[in-house]
């Protein structure tokens, strides 16, 4: 038996690379693996020996359904027009020709949406009705596929990256800025932000990081800051630029932190996990909805920003008493993943 793993693998983005080590560990190991992915060798690295095809062909990805006895769906919102029409229809066009082929259709750690358009819902709806089970990471999204009326069997979870094994904190000066490029912040609102950096930063802490969690997007936010000359002197002198080039060389950052200040999710969630201080800042939805889970704090980067409540707020998620008891059930909690793919899996199987 095979199975083809579709998502955004081998984009060189460290989430995605999480969710994939965390769903191939929850497969089988009698199952033969076939995974997209734009750059086969980080995928390699990540899964030896696994069989690739290339995600940006649609083409190509097609052919290898002729081959395989189920499609993943695996971890994220790929069921979304956010990013853009046709990246939806790439992978509305493979379940369709799933169904059409009779192969099984699992969506596993799914997000659904956003769906701007009308013709997308009218379209995402109607496909999810010929899929087998689906696992979804998010009340929202369960939420929208119930009041869709969606009849397969559906579980929801936290996302599948809190099951990812994580280095535990042992503590650190180094602050670690996991940010994107956002349009929900102008000069004024990265000027609050780095100001309330550099006054954090220039007391007890050696170094500043800023990692580029996804290489090809977050690496130059740094230089768009510095040439609109936003970054304070003092910030500027103590920061150091760095690209997370594996999550063997994220997670040891992250267990030595005095505290990361998180954009992208699944960097939120990578430090939570190690037990590290952590702090959310939102220009999505998904990152909120992660840090109440978690009871993290964070802001919203739709609203105003205030570098002294920024600055406090910080300091507190710095000093608080460490309570892992909430992460440890979200871990738990996130096992409904695996348990829906194997169940469902085994029956392909039997």
């Amino acid at each position: 038996m095979s199975i083809l793993l579709c998502g955004y693998y081998g984009e060189h983005n460290l989430g995605d690379d999480a969710l994939l080590q965390v769903l191939v560990s929850q497969i089988p190991s009698d199952w033969e693996l076939v995974v997209t992915a734009r750059d086969a060798d980080a995928v390699h690295a990540l899964v030896p020996g696994v069989s690739t095809v290339n995600r940006r062909s649609l083409s190509e990805t097609i052919q290898a359904l002729n081959h395989v006895d189920a499609l993943v769906l695996g971890g994220g919102s790929l069921l979304q027009d956010g990013t853009s029409f046709k990246s939806l229809l790439y992978y509305l066009v493979l379940l369709w020709i799933a169904r059409f082929k009779r192969i099984s259709i699992l969506l596993w750690g799914q997000g659904l949406g956003p769906l701007h358009r009308r013709l997308s819902q009218i379209l995402v709806k109607h496909t999810l009705s010929g899929v087998s089970a689906v696992s979804w990471r998010d009340p929202g999204s369960m939420g929208l596929a119930k009041r869709w009326g969606l009849n397969v069997p559906m579980v929801m979870g936290p996302d599948p990256v809190w099951r990812h094994p994580s280095p535990a904190w042992t503590g650190g000066d180094r602050l670690i800025l996991c940010w994107r490029p956002t349009r929900l912040l102008d000069s004024k609102g990265w000027s609050a932000l780095l100001e309330a950096v550099d006054r954090l930063s220039s007391s007890g802490c050696s170094e500043v990081i800023w990692l580029a969690f996804h290489a090809d997007q977050d690496a130059s936010l740094w230089n768009e800051l510095h040439s609109r000359d936003l970054i304070p002197e003092g910030l500027f002198l103590r920061s150091v630029q760095m690209q997370a080039e594996t999550l063997e060389q994220v997670q040891p950052l992250f267990s030595e932190a005095s505290l990361v200040i998180a954009m992208r999710l699944h960097a939120l969630i990578l430090a939570a996990t190690a037990g590290c201080p952590t702090a959310a800042l939102s220009y999505d939805p998904k990152v909120k909805a992660a840090a109440q889970l978690a009871a993290l704090p964070w802001v919203d980067l739709n609203n105003q920003l205030n570098s002294e409540q920024l600055i406090h707020q910080w300091q507190l998620a710095m000093t608080a008493e460490r309570d892992g008891s909430q992460i440890e059930q979200l871990k738990r909690d996130a096992q409904l993943h695996q348990i829906m793919l194997v169940e469902e899996l085994g029956k392909l199987s039997a």
